[in-house]
């Protein structure tokens, strides 16, 4: 089984033990009821985050009339109201750049208004001690640092955000792409008929409603439309690994970090004593440091909690709890033990749980473990991704591919999956469902159905030299023929 190699710390809560309240079986009966048609586009996209505005900017670039809907009152999803704003391996160890286009472009953007930061390009797989002992010390070697052959510790091309100007903009590129967005919108049921998806089933503050498409992506990040669709998907994550958690993000400010660093090099006992004072009590002392330079004296704290059933509301609804009241014990613990935390205050936490895992597609390829050690390109690579998390096996395999057919389901037309429910088994998704990732794929998705639109064919049957084509026109990195 595919594992984290010994260069990438973590640590993670196990499972607990899941209950569910209401087993009682009693259901009713909807009734009937005529249901009004709000939109007839191109391209329906449900989920505004990292997959679902690429595909959607890309299929509105790209000729395609397109309408986004999420549930949220903004875009970005997990890496700006998740507070998952770390947009990881964008190269790999050796300092090759593999994930480019959309992923890139928003970066870029970001970094002309001061909202991102990450090492230099010339850095890139460099092993330069002063940028190693920055992440280091900030907590974050498991996003920047990794051994080499020579067994150097390295950098990588990570990147960090500022979530709230990633929020606006990620709504500009969307609104100057000519993309229609309806926010506050949440979709309860794909429109299926004959085994195609012609549109959704939305709620919101108007009431229900529905919206007709010729192409559907599924940017949910859970496939909520798959349990809708007449095709196979899969669940199974391995207890303690990374997809098999919930992520629980705040963010505390005003910490003298200047303190807090004389503390901990003069007095290296009395913090061991008191990071075991607040663990003993109930708290989690571990935190990293906020790397915007804009935001100093900020730390992020990303607590990851052990669960098997990530898209069950009575288990959110543990979690949420539970890890609230968690944050703020373990805040209050760090201001009372921690020197640098006195004048401190929680900033922000995130308005939405960090899911890792969950439903996916067998899709028309299925990704496996052993997919990940293959070196060649499939005939419809859509992305290359940089492999740089298994240890040995990274070094001898440092680019993992991944063709068309993944993000498109069985047994049924019309539905595109752009999200963390591609077509993958459980070590696969492992590595390589995280938010650029998931970029790429949708941007391979918004291009995909606006060939399929403008052409009048299946989204299946999109050709692959226009496909490659348009992606490459919008920067993506792909296998040269």
């Amino acid at each position: 089984m595919a594992k984290y190699g010994e260069g990438v710390y973590s640590t993670y809560d196990q499972p607990h033990t899941f209950r569910r309240l209401n087993l009682s079986g009693i259901t009713v009966t909807e009734a009937e009821r005529q249901v009004p048609v709000i939109r007839d586009a191109d391209v329906i996209v449900v989920g505004g985050g990292p997959g679902g505005t690429a595909a959607a900017i890309t299929a509105a670039r790209n000729g395609a009339r397109t309408v986004l809907l999420e549930r949220y009152g903004h875009l970005g999803g997990m890496a700006t109201g998740g507070l998952v704003n770390i947009i990881p391996n964008l190269a790999d160890i050796y300092g090759h750049q593999w994930i480019g286009g959309f992923c890139q472009e928003f970066i870029t953007r970001l970094k002309a208004r001061g909202a991102a930061d990450f090492p230099p390009q010339e850095q890139w797989g460099g092993s330069d001690p002063a940028l190693v002992s920055k992440y280091l010390k900030a907590n974050m070697g498991h996003f920047y640092v990794r051994q080499n052959a020579d067994g150097q510790r390295v950098v990588l091309y990570t990147a960090v955000i500022d979530p709230e100007v990633g929020k606006d903009e990620l709504n500009n590129m969307a609104l100057d792409a000519g993309v229609e967005l309806l926010l506050h919108t949440w979709v309860t049921a794909p429109i299926v008929e004959n085994g195609q998806v012609k549109g959704v089933m939305v709620e919101s503050k108007s009431g229900r409603q529905a919206l007709l498409g010729k192409v559907i992506i599924d940017a949910t990040g859970d496939g909520d439309l798959l349990t809708g669709v007449p095709t196979e998907t899969v669940d199974y994550m391995r207890p303690g690994s990374r997809i098999a958690q919930f992520g629980y993000v705040y963010w505390i400010a005003n910490v003298d970090l200047e303190k807090y660093d004389d503390f901990a090099e003069k007095h290296p006992e009395e913090l061991k004593e008191a990071t075991q004072k607040i663990t003993e009590a109930g708290g989690k002392p571990f935190f990293t440091r906020g790397l915007l330079e804009h935001q100093k004296g900020v730390v992020w704290v990303h607590r990851l909690l052990g669960s098997l059933h990530q898209t069950d509301t009575e288990e959110m609804t543990f979690i949420d709890s539970s890890a609230r009241h968690t944050a703020v014990r373990s805040w209050e613990l760090m201001k009372q033990y921690l020197p640098g935390f006195e004048q401190s205050f929680i900033m922000l936490s995130a308005p939405q749980l960090g899911t890792s895992g969950g439903r996916r597609i067998k899709g028309k390829y299925y990704l496996t473990e052993d997919d990940m050690d293959r070196d060649e390109p499939y005939p419809d690579t859509i992305a290359i991704f940089a492999d740089n998390d298994r240890g040995k096996l990274s070094l001898e395999h440092p680019r993992t591919y991944v063709p068309y057919r993944a993000l498109l389901p069985e047994g049924v037309e019309g539905l595109i999956v752009a999200c963390r429910a591609f077509s993958a088994d459980h070590e696969f998704s492992e590595f390589f469902n995280l938010i650029p990732h998931c970029m790429c794929f949708g941007q391979a998705a918004g291009a995909a159905a606006a060939i399929a639109v403008k052409e009048g064919i299946p989204v299946s049957q999109v050709p692959y030299d226009r496909l490659k084509a348009l992606l490459l026109e919008g920067g993506a990195i792909l296998p040269e023929d």
